[in-house]
């Protein structure tokens, strides 16, 4: 069975996962112009953010993904899903759902009205993820320059509807 468990980003395991994706960022981002920056300890820890760690059923850590405050929107406290990662050999079984749906119910419990993201078109399965998990692409939220588009979850309802 897996398991999701909330660590310190500058814990080894944690580190080395991250080490990973902006690795096989890097190598494969369009120019070789991958902006790689590693999360200060402050900005995962709650309740300003959360970073998780998915173990196999054999223990092995081999994803990972985190949530962090960022300056409210219009439907008020939000948070940023960031560095939402799975070692290539493990990807197809749907863990990255089980990282999403964990860090959706964290900023619920905090909550958030919203859950954004931002990522690159190049990387067709997490769009893909994204859009079965409810985000909808809006307008740029960030200058991240890595990011080509940018995704939205409403986690309130809105009295706004007909």
């Amino acid at each position: 069975m897996v398991e999701l468990r909330p660590i310190s980003v500058d814990e080894p395991v944690a580190h080395e996962l991250l080490a990973e994706y902006f690795a096989l960022r890097a190598d494969t981002f369009p120019g070789n112009a991958y902006t790689t920056v590693f999360p200060a300890v402050e900005t995962f820890t709650a309740p300003v953010g959360v970073f998780v760690v998915l173990y196999d059923d054999v223990g092995r850590a081999v994803g990972c993904g985190g949530i962090r405050r960022v300056p409210d929107g219009e439907s008020g406290i939000r948070y940023e899903v960031k560095h939402l990662y799975l070692r290539p050999e493990t990807r197809g079984r749907g863990w990255g759902r089980l990282i999403l749906d964990d860090l959706e119910r964290r900023a619920r419990e905090w909550d958030a009205a919203e859950l954004v993201l931002d990522t690159h078109h190049t990387l067709e399965a997490a769009g893909g993820l994204y859009a079965s998990a409810g985000f909808r692409e809006i307008e740029p939220y960030n200058d991240n320059p890595n990011a080509t588009r940018w995704y939205a979850l409403r986690l309130t309802d809105t009295d706004d509807s007909p």
